[in-house]
């Protein structure tokens, strides 16, 4: 069976093929055409919003640009007495009980800052708790207590700093709290504290979901005393990289910085009482030991009384050393601080045995009248400090330490 295919004639044909060439050149033609009007007009939006991105930023700065999204609170921000807080709109800070201290974000809002006082119960982060009659000083006596609850049960630590806080100090033989006092409850334990701990910081760990309450009290007593307090609390997640090492009271980072134990002063200070917590330093990365000197002394020439611990302060006492792999007992075990296998950091060669703990009127990891840095190798990097609660009469006038300390590099032989 065959078909049948019956031929265009020759000249409608060829009219068919010149007909689809052309419609096929007028379409390439128009889309050509679209294509150059796309790119101008990209190319026209891009000049318009880079003249208009240069106009805006002529302008006021007070004036935002229409479409940015301010994320409130999720940045610190300064009044002018000092204090942070965190940029809100103005009636929102009013609402949650804070006080507007002054304009952020362009204008748009206000620094929002959170005091309380006694009798006091918080969950704001970043709340300060002070002192009645602040910013002036108070001379009331009693008993005043602030409550912290958690902002969420995703908080593991309480961070608080002494921003201001001077209270009446320790009695002049043992050293002991008896009319003032700091006192911390419902967390991990911490040292009573009174006298000046401005500038210094507590790390509080607070437990695991919502646990219970911290609790911050001061006891006020005795003689006239212009007592004033500003602690600011800082609520610390469990993943943060703020976050203190398990343990440790304060939690130091940078490559060199500066500690001291509460009511430190080389002048007026007094050591004190019934001490007991650890002091951490972040390990810094391609960092593998630190070297503590003790800081400077108040008066130039003169002994520098930055490291008094134990024996009469009055007149010289050498470093006394214990409890390290050398092993002399009864050195150093009343009031002590530790130094993990502290040895003398320009000893050459290095020396083979090492010492924990130092105490007596001279910092230095060997016995001597003669103060010295020291170096510690193990990490991560922590001091424990310690005391008991008498200190005459061969305790006289131990004003605590302060000590500068440098983190060294790594290096191949280490």
């Amino acid at each position: 069976m065959s078909v049948a295919v019956c031929p265009l004639g020759g000249d409608d044909f060829h009219k068919k093929i010149v007909l689809v060439a052309l419609v096929q050149m007028l379409v390439l033609q128009l889309l050509v055409q679209q294509t150059e009007a796309n790119v101008h007009e990209q190319e026209f939006r891009a000049q318009r919003s880079l003249a208009s991105r240069q106009i805006a930023n002529r302008r006021d700065t007070r004036f935002l640009p229409i479409f940015t999204v301010y994320q409130w609170g999720q940045g610190l921000c300064s009044a002018a007495s000092g204090e942070y807080g965190s940029c809100q709109p103005n009636n929102e800070c009013v609402l949650r009980g804070g006080i507007p201290a002054g304009p952020c974000a362009g204008g748009y809002g206000t620094c929002c800052i959170f005091m309380a006082s006694c009798g006091g119960v918080v969950r704001e982060n970043g709340t300060y708790f002070v002192n009645p009659n602040h910013p002036d000083s108070t001379d009331g006596t009693g008993s005043c207590q602030l409550t912290i609850l958690k902002m969420h049960p995703d908080i593991c630590q309480i961070r608080l700093d002494f921003d201001h806080f001077s209270l009446n100090g320790p009695e002049i033989v043992n050293h002991i709290c008896n009319t003032d006092q700091f006192l911390v409850s419902g967390g991990s334990p911490a040292p009573t504290i009174c006298g000046s701990a401005t500038g210094e910081h507590m790390y509080i760990d607070a437990g695991m979901g919502q646990s219970n309450p911290i609790i911050l009290t001061v006891i006020t007593s005795g003689p006239s005393f212009p007592r004033t307090w500003r602690v600011r609390i800082s609520q610390i997640p469990c993943g943060a990289i703020a976050k203190a090492d398990q343990g440790c009271l304060q939690y130091h980072t940078g490559v060199s910085g500066r500690v001291k134990s509460f009511n430190f002063d080389p002048i007026n200070g007094r050591q004190l009482s019934n001490q007991d917590y650890s002091i951490c330093i972040r390990t810094e990365r391609n960092f593998c030991s630190i070297q503590y000197t003790a800081c400077p002394g108040a008066v130039p020439g003169n002994r520098s009384r930055t490291f008094t611990l134990s024996g009469n302060s009055n007149s010289i006492v050498q470093a006394m050393v214990g409890g390290g792999t050398q092993g002399t007992p009864n050195s150093c075990t009343n009031d002590w601080l530790m130094v993990p296998c502290a040895k003398i950091a320009d000893r050459l060669p290095m020396a083979s045995t090492c010492e924990d703990k130092i105490c007596g009127g001279t910092f230095n990891a060997e016995v001597s009248s003669v103060e010295r840095t020291v170096v510690s190798t193990i990490r991560p990097f922590r001091l424990a400090f310690h005391t008991d609660s008498i200190e005459a009469p061969t305790d006289v006038d131990n004003r605590g330490f302060c000590l500068d300390y440098v983190q060294q590099p790594c290096t191949s032989n280490k």
